[in-house]
């Protein structure tokens, strides 16, 4: 985040020609994937609402209100458009199970941290050992891990579960530092939401969904290990800058928008702003990286990288209408 004061100052007295953060967004992001949505996504939200009762997730407090302003199906429909109904399935399952962890773990986190070491604990024993569940939640990543080795190669799985041990990690970190007293530095920031972004466990899926299994030189490719990490950030980063006015009013602190309104003690509008040149730099990197890895890719290669642009595409259309973040079509953007 080495943006200059006097890049601050043109975009502060130039104004930014927007009525909202949304107008000010679509304004200035770059979005070369054109929006796409999976033909199964109907069916994919009835198969949530039925997987969240069975495991009994929506008889937890406030569940049935969080998915329905998130829809899962939603944005596993943006993300995986062409995926078959089943793999779009798991996507949604995963996506809903996420958003239900994810909120527990941030509301744990923040006020009782020592409460949360269990949570994560059950987590890693089921991914690690495949310990049996205690609680509603490790019941459903029970299920989910279930879902995910009948689906997948052995391979496949357990590159899903070493990914999602690391995102429940990544939730650790973001307790600490939430309840740290004094905020966090930028590079801390992005690193822990590269963590807790929980967009990497999907890009097995990414590859299940291809007609074969991708080899171990094009996995770890180095420029396909770029465009892995590339990817994950820029799919994460843009639901920030939807969800900036609601966390910053929470008082929530990995948040890109966030990290660069600290940094630089600027205006929300400036520092959403400064953050779109971050990921609009993000993505057109991953666009040259792909062009230049292309030609040595599998068909199956080709898709899996496709993939992993199906979440970029795929968070910036789900983070315009999706009611969580409603308060950015509310919030000013400069003039």
């Amino acid at each position: 985040m080495s943006t200059t004061h006097e890049e601050i100052a043109t975009i502060t007295q130039s104004g930014i020609p927007a009525s909202n953060l949304v107008e000010l967004i679509d304004a200035h992001l770059h979005m070369p994937f054109p929006f796409r949505r999976n033909p199964h996504e109907a069916a994919a939200a009835a198969g949530v609402d039925t997987w969240l009762r069975t495991t009994g997730l929506s008889d937890e407090p406030g569940v049935p209100a969080m998915i329905a302003h998130t829809r899962p199906a939603e944005l596993a429909s943006y993300n995986s458009p062409d995926a078959d109904a089943e793999i779009l399935q798991l996507v949604a399952h995963q996506i809903a199970y996420q958003f239900v962890f994810d909120d527990r773990a941030e509301e744990v986190g923040r006020h009782r941290p020592g409460q949360l070491l269990p949570m994560l604990c059950e987590s890693i024993a089921i991914l690690r050992d495949g310990a049996l569940p205690s609680t509603p939640l490790g019941a459903a990543l029970s299920d989910l891990y279930r879902q995910i080795r009948e689906r997948c190669t052995p391979a496949q799985a357990a590159r899903w579960a070493w990914k999602s041990r690391e995102y429940v990690h990544g939730l650790l970190y973001e307790s600490v530092a939430q309840t740290h007293p004094s905020p966090i530095r930028s590079g801390l920031c992005t690193s822990i939401r590269s963590l807790t972004a929980g967009v990497e466990p999907f890009y097995p899926l990414c590859e299940a969904a291809q007609p074969h299994e991708l080899t171990s030189a094009e996995l770890h490719h180095p420029l396909m290990r770029r465009l892995s990490r590339l990817s994950a950030d820029a799919a994460v980063w843009i639901p920030d800058l939807f969800s900036a006015v609601k966390e910053e009013r929470s008082g929530e602190m990995i948040n890109l928008a966030l990290a660069y309104q600290r940094a630089h003690q600027c205006p929300l509008p400036v520092a959403v702003t400064l953050a779109i040149r971050q990921i609009n730099h993000t993505i057109r990197e991953f666009e040259r990286l792909f062009d230049e890895i292309k030609p040595e890719l599998s068909p199956s290669g080709v898709g899996y990288v496709e993939g992993m642009a199906g979440w970029i595409r795929g968070c910036y259309y789900w983070s315009r209408t999706v009611p969580r973040y409603a308060d950015a079509g509310r919030a000013p953007a400069l003039r």
